[in-house]
């Protein structure tokens, strides 16, 4: 039985737990935080909307399969792990690039990324495949 409350309800708790799991990823290169705490947090939003409107949905939200986005994660942390081999410096250092005063970027971000892309796909596989089953 689909209940129009429990939905709608549904809805908008996900996107406040999807804002969240942006925000822990974000934090995560400079505080704790980062690619694993937010790709579980953004899963179990994904979780709570297949439980209430079903794995088909998730699908048709997510628009891309759980496994490419765990084997896109895992070619991004290789790649963000190796590039300082190739400036000379040891397996995942950070190499850092500044974009105007006070803001920088670097390669810690894009390997929370790539966690966060791994962990998201790993869990979402599971917890749709256990939906449908």
């Amino acid at each position: 039985m689909r209940s129009i409350i429990l939905s709608t309800t549904i809805r908008l708790l996900v996107a406040l737990i999807l804002v969240f799991s942006v925000y822990l990823l974000w934090r995560g290169h400079h505080l704790p935080g980062g690619g694993f705490a937010a790709a579980l947090v953004a899963a179990s939003g994904f979780g709570l909307f297949a439980m209430a409107e079903g794995p088909e949905s998730v699908y048709q939200s997510l628009r891309i399969d759980p496994q490419k986005l765990t084997a896109t994660g895992l070619i991004l942390v290789s790649a963000t792990g190796s590039l300082p081999m190739f400036l000379g410096k040891p397996f995942l250092t950070g190499i850092w690039w500044s974009l105007s005063p006070g803001l920088s970027i670097g390669t810690p971000l894009f390997f929370d990324i790539g966690v966060f892309l791994v962990v998201l796909g790993t869990v979402l596989s599971l917890i749709l495949t256990l939906e449908e089953a």
